[in-house]
């Protein structure tokens, strides 16, 4: 343990030198608002700028493309609250409260409870990973396909509760968005299906975050018309230092969400190729049944904003951790890290913490310096994002469908995108004036890719049979879970009318 905190303080001393530390903060602003724009992302940024690190030594430029990896996660979440516009799909989950509080006036509370719960779920799996790096990789390796099948299961199960008690319409949509997740072509066979019309667009599958800017921008954008009849401000948005402070006292009474969200996150963030959109995701879940109020999720919970956020930023660093220890990088943007780390002559692997401790170390250190500073950055700029706000609808709305546009196109670069994301807006508007939740279908369609490859390489491993997910006891043990949870809502129904039968 001594010797840990001597490699620490070594890195601290690394990652202070005046050049790493002028990476780590602009590092931190590019992340912001690379993170805040629709359709960009931690994956486009760290791809668009990886030519530019090579200006600079390998620890710099690995410092510079972590911080502005965390700085996008913060960022994500402006635009989510801010538009209604997911920046990435981690901060999709952030959309179903954050803009809800923005419309009620709250936009600067939500703004410092999305970095203040990234700040915790940053730090706490920072500090996870500094002392548990190996045992945590094992653990990670344990996981085979029928475990991270299990997984994606108890995250459906845990999502049963998203639609209060209208479990029907729960179902309806988290099946809606597992139909449009198996669109493209077999994962086995290579054949095509869901092809609608013929259309070549749907060869390469629809696009999570091409949904999620249709549901989300322009569904919002409809809703809000409807809604404001005339309405010219779409919020009286204001922020002061009392109000920030207030914030923070009020942000003191989550921390059972936010530790649950960074150890959810982080260990989601570890699996190879889970990523931080389903533990951000899953964390809504979990925090929507911790909570004592579910009903008011989805209509500005705090709790809704707090849970995902710890859980994206806690994912990212430990997507961090296979991509180090074991070479198998755990989310599309540590991929383009390692690549980078490739190019740079260094091998990830067990041999990395060995060979190259100033660099491992200097990293390390680098993501404590880039967590606090994304926390201040962002503080400093709320005002800035709360002015949108204050924007009359005529001037914003045109603003949100341009942004929306630029989203829809910017992941594949396919007008056919464009179109399907105006389509999925008009759906996401007509869903929602039924009633039926959104969020379940977001979930399946993430989670539907995941969850098919794992079931159906566990298929072949045990030739056929289903039994593989039972015998084998973590995932037997997570599969127990899911199906109590699954039949929570039958057992509360039956509980219901005993009591009233008596």
């Amino acid at each position: 343990m001594i010797d840990i905190f001597q490699l620490l303080y070594d890195g601290f001393l690394v990652a202070f030198e005046p050049l790493n530390l002028l990476m780590i903060v602009l590092g931190c602003v590019a992340g912001l608002f690379i993170g805040a724009m629709p359709g960009l992302g931690s994956v486009n940024g760290v791809a668009i700028l990886l030519p530019m690190t090579f200006l600079v030594p390998p620890t710099g430029a690995i410092i510079f493309l972590g911080a502005l990896y965390y700085g996008a996660m913060y960022g994500g979440a402006i635009s989510s609250i801010m538009l209604g516009i997911p920046g990435a799909s981690t901060a999709v989950a952030t959309t179903f409260d954050g803009r809800p509080m923005a419309l009620q006036g709250n936009a600067d509370r939500a703004l410092i409870a999305a970095a203040g719960a990234s700040f915790v779920g940053g730090t706490i799996s920072i500090v996870l990973f500094t002392l548990f790096a190996p045992p945590l990789a094992d653990v990670a390796l344990a996981f085979g396909p029928p475990e991270e099948f299990a997984l994606m299961i108890l995250a459906f199960a845990t999502f049963i509760g998203l639609g209060s008690d209208d479990i029907p319409k729960t179902f309806f949509s988290i099946f809606l968005g597992l139909a449009l997740a198996t669109v493209g072509l077999d994962i086995v066979s290579g054949k095509p299906r869901l092809i609608f019309f013929d259309l070549p667009g749907f060869f390469h599958g629809i696009n999570f975050l091409v949904l999620a800017i249709g549901i989300y921008g322009i569904g919002e954008m409809l809703w809000t018309i409807e809604q404001s009849r005339g309405d010219m401000v779409v919020s009286k948005a204001q922020v002061s230092v009392a109000r920030i402070m207030d914030a923070f006292r009020r942000l003191l009474g989550t921390w059972k969400t936010m530790l649950m969200g960074s150890f959810l996150g982080y260990f989601v963030g570890i699996l190879p190729a889970a990523g931080a959109t389903p533990g951000s995701l899953m964390a809504y879940g979990v925090a929507k049944t911790m909570n004592k109020e579910p009903e008011t999720f989805g209509k500005g919970n705090i709790h809704g904003i707090v849970g995902p956020e710890s859980a994206n930023n806690a994912a990212s660093t430990g997507s961090m951790l296979p991509m180090l220890t074991l070479g198998i990088p755990g989310s599309p943007t540590t991929a383009i890290l390692l690549g980078g780390m490739v190019i740079w002559g260094l091998e990830p692997g067990p041999r990395l913490f060995i060979d190259h401790k100033d660099f491992v170390w200097g990293l390390i250190a680098s993501l404590y310096a880039a967590n606090l500073f994304a926390l201040i950055i962002n503080i400093a700029f709320i005002p800035l994002f709360v002015a949108v706000l204050k924007m009359p609808f005529t001037i914003l709305a045109p603003i949100i469908y341009v942004l929306c546009v630029v989203g829809g196109y910017a992941p594949t670069k396919a007008l056919h995108d464009v179109w399907l994301m105006l389509i999925f807006g008009v759906m996401g508007y007509l869903l929602r004036k039924l009633d039926y939740p959104l969020a379940p279908a977001v979930l399946a369609i993430v989670l539907g890719p995941l969850a098919e490859a794992s079931m159906r390489q566990s298929l072949i491993m045990e030739q056929g049979s289903f039994s593989i997910f039972f015998t084998r006891p973590i995932s037997g043990s997570i599969m127990a879970i899911a199906i109590m949870l699954l039949l929570w809502p039958l057992f509360r129904l039956i509980g219901r009318r005993i009591t009233a039968a008596k």
